[in-house]
């Protein structure tokens, strides 16, 4: 027993001393001009959109997207040349409850089978200070195409280093008016405007 014990008290301590010594090897920058100018593709296991809806005027209620893909084009000479073009599925909508995730996914809601993606594309980039700027862009969804814009910041840019990626990430943030893409379902019981919050992940392209 002392014998597991003590192996299994190396063994954790093994895990530990790598995970510190990829942790201290990692750099990152926070500075976004310093940032390596390319084309990235979505990281998909490290971003999420994630959206909230007033249940009732009782809760927040909070759902998300996963399985995203697309493309940043970022350019940290002139940032205002870059472009955000992101999409996922419709059916990868998930909550807390099984019953509604289905729910979404039917043409009470979202009509994931009929309109399986959801996509955004930027249309103009505006720097407004340090690591911090505006998206407009139009997001389709539900089969209706609006602008929406979305105050985005710069978290920080580096090479993984699990993947050995060089990764680039954001968080953005927006609000809309679901009615304007014809989701009306059980309003004004459920909130009509939906707060979004995307935080990205990116990884430069070879």
């Amino acid at each position: 027993m002392i014998r597991k014990i003590l192996l299994g008290t190396a063994i954790a301590a093994g895990l530990a001393s790598t995970a510190m010594s990829h942790a201290s090897a990692q750099v990152v920058t926070t500075t976004a001009s310093k940032v390596t100018a390319g084309t990235y593709n979505v990281e998909p296991y490290h971003t999420r959109i994630v959206f909230s809806v007033s249940h009732m005027g009782f809760t927040t209620w909070y759902g998300d997207f996963t399985t995203a893909s697309g493309t940043l084009t970022f350019d940290p000479k002139s940032p205002a040349k870059s472009a955000l073009d992101i999409s996922f599925p419709t059916a990868s909508v998930t909550t807390t409850n099984t019953k509604l995730d289905g729910e979404l996914k039917s043409p009470m809601w979202f009509d994931a089978a009929q309109f399986p993606t959801i996509t955004f594309k930027s249309t103009k980039i505006v720097v407004t200070g340090h690591n911090k700027g505006v998206i407009e862009g139009d997001l389709t969804f539900h089969g209706v195409t609006h602008p929406v814009t979305l105050t985005a910041h710069f978290n920080g840019a580096g090479t993984n280093p699990l993947d050995k990626k060089y990764t680039i990430g954001f968080d953005a943030h927006g609000s809309l008016s679901r009615a304007d893409w014809g989701v009306k379902t059980y309003e004004p019981l459920i909130g009509d405007k939906v707060d979004l919050q995307l935080s990205g992940a990116f990884e430069l392209a070879n």
